[in-house]
């Protein structure tokens, strides 16, 4: 293989519900993502975000509805489901080859330098994870799933331990791929502009239940500053803002229902 390629894979989920003991996390969650779409979840810590994530990765069990990928049930880990977490996990004694070809069986590991080349680390395979910046071990975090060739990219906050250069060189590398690789990416982010750049829908999760499904349809490439972003990104933040400004978004039927607070505005 020669390059990592893929595809996307559709995500829905009916009248979802997740508990852990008396607490309700999520509820009545109801959600279709077409193959190939970015997606990112928002919300104040706790509404639920990274559960959602979680069950859909197979990392935790439904406690109500279904949740399907391709139409099937999700029942445990995928082979075409990776997710990327908001620090690298690599393993520091191992090498950064041996992290990123970690569980492929032996005809696989070639894999391994088209990941690496994708992600700006060619050559830096024979590296201990401590060698390497946090952005660094982030890309080999990343040339990690890739080498999977998933069809459902799930990140868990990736880009939120890096300073402000790391994050805007790894948001454009992760939008890159998704564009070259094609499969269906979620990102959960509590950066209401961050999404925004990456994402063709946002989705904020409030109080355990969808609360906002927007979609984007602002041009790529995508700049923070400008105006159209910004207005939306606004729009957001005063929804989730302990202090809303309701007149703001008076007039706008798509933004109704929307309630919350503790959203993050990017920096």
């Amino acid at each position: 293989m020669n390059e990592i390629s893929t595809g996307g894979a559709r995500v829905e989920a009916r009248g979802l519900g997740k508990r852990f003991g008396s607490r309700e996390v999520l509820r009545d969650v109801d959600l279709a993502i077409e193959p190939g779409e970015f997606v990112a979840i928002v919300g104040r810590s706790g509404c639920g975000k990274s559960t959602l994530l979680r069950l859909i990765a197979g990392l935790e069990n439904t406690s109500a509805g279904r949740l399907r990928i391709e139409g099937e049930d999700i029942a445990g880990l995928s082979e075409d489901t990776r997710i990327m977490f908001h620090d690298s996990r690599l393993l520091p004694w191992r090498s950064v080859w041996d992290n990123v070809t970690l569980g492929l069986p032996a005809a696989l590991r070639p894999r391994a330098a088209d990941a690496l080349a994708l992600v700006g680390l060619a050559g830096r395979g024979g590296d201990w994870p401590a060698q390497l910046s946090c952005e660094q071990r982030q890309r080999a975090s990343l040339a990690r799933t890739l080498v999977h060739n998933p069809r459902l990219m799930l990140l868990d906050e990736p880009l939120d331990a890096l300073d402000a250069l790391a994050r805007i060189e790894l948001r454009r590398l992760i939008e890159g791929l998704w564009q070259r690789c094609g499969f269906t990416a979620l990102l959960v982010t509590h950066d209401a502009g961050e999404g925004l750049m990456l994402a063709d829908r946002v989705i904020l999760i409030e109080e355990g239940r969808v609360a906002l499904d927007k979609r984007i349809t602002l041009r790529r490439p995508r700049s923070p500053d400008g105006a159209a972003l910004a207005a939306l990104e606004t729009r957001i933040v005063d929804r989730v803002a302990p202090t809303t400004n309701v007149e703001s978004a008076a007039g706008d039927d798509s933004w109704a229902g929307a309630r919350g607070h503790g959203l993050r505005r990017a920096a």
